[in-house]
This record gives structure tokens, C-alpha cells and sequence, in this order.
């Protein structure tokens, strides 16, 4: 029995992605620089601390901008946005923490937005089963902003990095947010790379 669940640990850590303070998404076997909140990783989320939650979060659905882009190829649910679209960041409101359509009477993060890091989003399974008020909302996995700016919890990456998961990673994968000293990656990193096992492989398109 415990070979059985060993077996399918393993199989499920091969289908994560895995985040790291140092700013780097691992997944098989490939590294995507990104971006993570701009208060680094916190154990305990609240709403607009600008940190980035510690834990494992499901990959919900995908949604895009039909103007912008065609739909990306994924195993995930997938939706288009519309201009009226928002997510509710009102801890008070009864639709905190959910995907809403305007006019909402309260405080909304808006997803139909001038810039493009809203143009391709992954809805992360993060405090929504149960929604608990005050604890974080709107955390997704979304196109990052020019030189991967930090984020204001979110992870973020390059659009056609975040195309090449999406069209390749499982329905059942996680991001997994660890909260690991960069220095210890480092040193990871450079092993494995003396050892020839090489993070960076180019048929995953990992762009610079």
C-alpha cells in the first residue's frame, strides 16, 4: 500500500509545476523565468498584501481575450472574456473571490484591461473551496508584464512560456508555490547542470 501511494506521489510531482522564490517555474524538466508577488511568498495570505500564497494550488480553467488572441490550445475548461468581466475583491461581498459580471456594487480586480497580462489567464484553485473572506482572491497565473515585473500576488509569465504549458500540462496538475532560499536553487541548478542534466531544454520554446 505505501509503494502504491509513494508511486502516485511521484506520478503527481510529475505533473506539477512547481514555483520558487527565486523567480523560476519548474516542469518537467524545463525552467521558466517569472514573476511572483512583490512582497515575496507568505504562509499566511491576506487580501492586498502583495504576497504570493505558499501551497498547491489546482489549475480551474483558462480564459482569454477573443480579440487578442485565438483560443490556446489546453485540456483545461477554457472561456472568453468579455468587457464586462471582473473578480470580485470585496471580503464583505457574498461573490468575494469569484469571477463577476459588471456592474457588481463592490470592489472588483477588472480582467478586460488595456495592458495584455490579462489577455491569457490560468484560475488557480486558490481559496475557493470554502471561500474564506480576507484570506486572498484573484489569484491566477497570467501573462507577465514587461522585464517579468513583480506582481501584486500572482504568477506571471511570459505569454508564449505560459502557451507552451498550457497546450502540454495535464487537467490534474498543480502549481505547487514552495518557499525556498534562492541560493539553495542555485546551487541546485548548477549540480544539475555539472552533472549534464540540463533545466533549460529549448523543446519546451522557453524564451529570454
Amino acid at each position: 500500500m505505501s509503494d502504491t501511494k509513494s508511486e502516485q506521489s511521484d506520478a503527481q510531482e510529475k505533473l506539477d509545476l512547481r514555483v520558487d522564490a527565486s523567480g523560476m517555474l519548474r516542469w518537467n524538466d524545463a525552467c521558466f523565468p517569472c514573476a511572483i508577488g512583490k512582497n515575496g511568498i507568505n504562509q499566511s495570505k491576506i487580501e492586498g498584501d502583495g504576497t504570493t500564497p505558499l501551497g498547491n494550488f489546482p489549475l480551474r480553467r483558462v480564459l482569454y481575450r477573443p480579440d487578442r488572441l485565438s483560443p490556446p490550445r489546453s485540456a483545461l475548461p477554457t472561456a472568453p472574456l468579455s468587457p464586462r468581466d471582473g473578480w470580485c475583491k470585496d471580503p464583505s461581498h457574498s461573490l468575494y473571490n469569484q469571477q463577476v459580471r459588471q456592474p457588481v456594487q463592490a470592489s472588483c480586480e477588472l480582467l478586460w484591461r488595456t495592458d495584455g497580462i490579462y489577455d491569457l489567464i490560468v484560475v488557480l484553485g486558490h481559496n475557493d473551496s470554502p471561500v474564506v473572506p480576507g484570506t486572498g482572491s484573484a489569484l491566477f497565473l497570467h501573462v507577465a508584464a514587461d522585464n517579468l515585473k513583480a506582481t501584486k500576488g500572482s504568477i506571471a509569465l511570459r505569454q508564449n512560456d505560459l502557451l507552451t504549458i498550457l497546450g502540454k500540462c495535464d487537467p490534474c496538475a498543480r502549481l505547487c508555490v514552495d518557499d525556498i532560499e534562492a541560493l539553495a536553487l542555485e546551487g541546485r541548478r548548477e549540480s544539475a547542470q555539472a552533472s549534464g542534466n540540463n533545466p533549460l531544454d529549448a523543446s519546451f520554446g522557453t524564451s529570454r
